[in-house]
């Protein structure tokens, strides 16, 4: 027989089942490039789940923002996973449950006699018992890693109606209820148990489970069928349920005695083996304790001060709450003065809607199986007072979460209040407030609980392959400060100092990246974009260490020789000439998102100001910042170009070829950034900073090149690129171009090479300025002649070139005007692929023009 609803259920990997989050929602169909070398290559996987444990076993959770965003019930593919190793591939119609043990009738059920019994619907949250954990990983490590939280619908058959209907119904020794499920482990199956009482009591709602939010059960949750218990912990609620087993005692599974178990503190890993601490039965954990969290603000969120009426808005703090047992959360209270007051906060129990009420029952009852979610509005200035806001949940029992955590050696359980620190500070456009919470999921860094660990550290190790480290010269903070020039340029990397004076020429990306950061700490901007070996490099340039750890100064916070910002300050600070600060990470949202292509899309994000300049001159580009999902939340930066008009105010736009996973075999996972910003949201911020490069294009013919160490005017500029490097050469295009540009007669040809003619970008734009200004009207207004090659087959009707950029189309198409300047009147700009540079373009150029023009009039960005 089919399943029920007619769905069509995986028998294989190639078979799985392609449904969707909620009923009628869209279904995920691509395998994550992280699992195709696992066991678990054929299950479809939300790419925005956090990873715990790397890529397998799959231990993941959502982000907390994306989880709150999501409401009441979380969908499936974003509902947290704890998998101990492999899932297991089951069939729909192979598949049998036993009952065995202390019944009247041990029988093998099959999925389609399960789902012809009663069943029932109703929401239930899944809650780990180590949820909070890297809070206690901070005193000191446990032996799990993170969890998480999520409510789902469940519908099932009652567990008490599974063992009195189908197996007869159980014997009076009958004291546990074990189970066991079809995963293959080094130890066995999963197994775990409950006792009598709660499995057959209705009151209990343990229910037999096949489906999750209207869908079947997903691999990762259980198929195709799996144990929900309410108000106990995840790790009760056995998946790939393969055997229910009555018995007297409890269940002797490895899992059921070394997990899921709260030891005194004073008890370590090693005593606890040596000492039988496992399975001692008062340790065990079921029901879920008191606990909440706060959600809004969320870790590293900022408020801006950047007028008098924002310390007078409205600020909407936000969390959720919950309690086992089927126990009420009564009430939720903040703190913004360290515990000493607290204030109640409006609380919604969406679960008491009459449309979660379970068919079938008796009489009317309320169920607290499910998580609560709490809300408070007060005005900013309140929050600018703080040091901290606190969060605390009372159940109907009066018991509330304790102020400090107790570690134990597990990670479990752990439900003090919880804190998020509130820090003033100060950006460019005026005063801010930021937030941090305890800490930040698996291995991403972050959190007040971390710094406060990496606190106690007073100095910095001189690295151990530096030969009389211990003689190095200590400074200051204030000491690195000073020297923030182009010919006194020092830097900050993980806590040594380096003068990087010398290399200032010699540095690929051009002097400004370095002097962007010259005097101040950029550790995490250098281990953001350098590789290993340009790491081993910068020890050439080592010249000491810094004496303190706490308070270094970072991008994100009060730069060097700025006064520490006063309320008073604020009126004096609200007016900037431009949005760029070099030495600061901005916060812009993002206002509009445009698809151009299948692969292409346009990012508009939004400055302070409509009015506000951008301060990015023509040919620089700027650094994005994010901590990327694919990469477990770690810090990339990325260089983008602009394509908005140099000159454009209270905005500016990004065009970005997304780089999607499984499309290029070379690079399975595809591009973590640019999938990163294809996942942006209308209102969501990214940090910016910059100008950055060494090119400048000053208007009617004149540049700046190297930093302003070449300098010229120019009547003709060819440029070369590839791919998406025509994002740079496109704002000297639009500034040489534009309406008001009077004076500038320069000239130009766009050589851009691409795979096929969908990869082509601005394609319409550069068409619009070739048919305004003559690409044959060399004696009148500025002509352009843009072409394009292809490496691919061409498409029917191409009429630009094929192949690749080479010595040959260089010397044909770079410089086509008559009558010609002199190459002193010349110079080429390139931005592609380093091999399309370095093989093709820079030879060619050298054997056609010369080492001297190749050297002196040739510019990479």
């Amino acid at each position: 027989m089919a399943p029920p609803h007619h769905m069509d259920i995986p028998q294989s990997p190639e078979l799985i089942a392609k449904q969707g989050d909620i009923e009628g929602g869209p279904a995920l169909q691509s395998i994550d490039a992280r699992d195709v070398n696992t066991p678990d290559n054929w299950i479809p996987r939300n790419p925005d789940l956090i990873r715990l444990t790397g890529k397998h076993p799959f231990n993941c959770e959502p982000p907390l923002p994306t989880l709150m965003e999501n409401g009441f019930i979380t969908p499936s593919d974003l509902h947290y996973v704890r998998n101990h190793g492999a899932v297991p591939q089951l069939s729909w119609d192979a598949h049998r449950v036993q009952i065995s043990g202390l019944v009247q009738n041990s029988v093998d059920i099959t999925m389609e006699q399960l789902i012809s019994l009663p069943s029932v619907t109703m929401p239930v949250t899944l809650v780990c018992a180590g949820n909070r954990r890297k809070e206690q990983n901070m005193i000191k490590q446990t032996i799990g890693g993170p969890s998480g939280v999520s409510t789902s619908i469940w519908t099932g058959v009652r567990l008490s109606v599974l063992l009195k209907l189908v197996a007869g119904g159980v014997l009076k020794q009958a004291k546990y209820v074990c189970f066991e499920g079809a995963d293959k482990l080094p130890t066995g199956h999963y197994g775990t148990s409950i006792d009598i009482e709660r499995a057959m009591n209705d009151i209990n709602d343990v229910i037999v489970a096949y489906k999750m939010n209207g869908q079947l059960l997903t691999p990762d949750h259980g198929y195709p069928v799996r144990i929900i218990i309410p108000g106990v912990i995840g790790g009760r609620m056995v998946k790939w349920l393969a055997q229910i087993i009555v018995s007297e005692k409890e269940s002797s599974n490895h899992y059921h005695y070394h997990d899921n178990r709260v030891l005194p503190s004073h008890v370590d890993a090693e005593t606890a083996k040596k000492d039988g601490w496992w399975y001692k039965p008062e340790y065990i954990i079921n029901e879920l304790n008191i606990n909440s969290t706060i959600s809004s603000p969320s870790h590293d969120e900022v408020i801006p001060l950047s007028s008098p009426a924002s310390l007078t808005a409205n600020y909407t703090m936000k969390g959720y709450a919950y309690c086992g047992g089927g126990k009420k959360v009564t009430r939720v209270e903040i703190s913004l003065d360290g515990g000493a007051t607290w204030i109640l906060t409006d609380l919604q129990h969406p679960e008491e809607h009459p449309q979660y009420s379970v068919q079938g029952d008796e009489y009317h009852r309320v169920r607290h199986w499910c998580w609560c979610f709490w809300s408070y509005t007060l005005p900013t200035h309140r929050i600018i007072q703080c040091k901290e806001l606190m969060v605390r949940a009372w159940d109907q029992s009066h018991n509330t979460q304790p102020e400090r955590l107790t570690w134990n050696v597990m990670g479990m359980m752990n439900n003090c209040v919880f804190r998020v620190k509130v820090q003033l500070f100060s950006p460019a456009n005026g005063l801010a407030l930021k937030f941090e919470h305890p800490t930040q999921p698996a291995n991403a860094p972050g959190g007040w609980m971390v710094k406060s660990e990496e606190a106690t550290v007073k100095t910095v190790e001189a690295p151990k392959f530096i030969s009389g480290a211990k003689s190095m010269k200590s400074f200051t903070i204030e000491d690195v400060a000073k020297h923030d020039k182009e010919d006194d340029c020092w830097i900050i990397v993980d806590g040594r100092v380096y003068d990087c004076t010398k290399f200032l020429e010699d540095h690929p990306g051009g002097a400004d990246s370095i002097l962007i950061n010259a005097g101040i700490d950029c550790t995490e901007e250098f281990n953001a974009i350098h590789s290993t070996k340009a790491q081993g490099m910068l020890t050439e340039y080592l010249i000491g260490s810094i004496l303190q750890v706490t308070g270094l100064p970072t991008p994100t916070q009060t730069p060097p020789h700025t006064p520490t910002p006063t309320h008073s300050s604020l009126s004096k600070q609200l007016e900037t000439p431009a949005f760029l600060h070099p030495k600061l990470w901005k916060a812009v949202t993002l206002v509009k998102k445009q698809s151009l292509s299948h692969d292409t899309r346009l990012f508009r994000f939004a400055l302070d100001t409509p009015d506000q300049h951008f301060g990015l001159p023509v040919g620089k580009h700027i650094f994005l910042r994010a901590n990327l999902p694919l990469l477990a939340n770690k810090t990339t930066i990325r260089a983008y170009t602009p394509s908005s008009p140099p000159a454009t105010k209270g905005h500016f736009d990004l065009v970005v070829k997304i780089y999607f996973a499984g499309v290029k075999p070379q690079f399975p996972e595809g591009g973590a950034f640019s999938q990163y910003l294809e996942r942006l949201r209308v209102g969501d911020t990214v940090e910016v900073k910059g100008p950055l490069g060494s090119f400048v294009y000053e208007g009617a013919g004149r540049y700046s090149g190297n930093s302003g160490k070449r300098k010229g005017t120019v009547r003709e500029i060819g440029m070369i690129c590839g791919g998406t490097g025509i994002t740079p050469l496109w704002q000297v295009v639009q500034e040489i171009f534009k309406e008001d540009g009077e004076g500038d007669d320069t000239r130009v040809s766009l050589l851009v090479g691409n795979r096929t003619e969908d990869d082509i970008l601005l394609r319409k734009e550069l068409d619009d300025i070739v048919a305004k200004f003559g690409a044959d009207r060399i004696q009148v207004c500025r002509p352009i002649n843009f072409r394009n090659v292809l490496s691919q087959k061409a498409p029917k009707g191409w009429q630009y070139g094929v192949g690749y950029i080479n010595e040959h189309v260089i010397a044909e198409k770079l410089f086509p005007f008559k009558p010609s300047a002199a190459d002193s009147e010349r110079i080429v700009l390139i931005c592609g692929p380093p091999p399309m540079v370095t093989n093709s373009c820079i030879p060619a150029l050298k054997k056609l023009y010369g080492s001297e023009f190749a050297d002196t009039r040739v510019f990479v960005f």
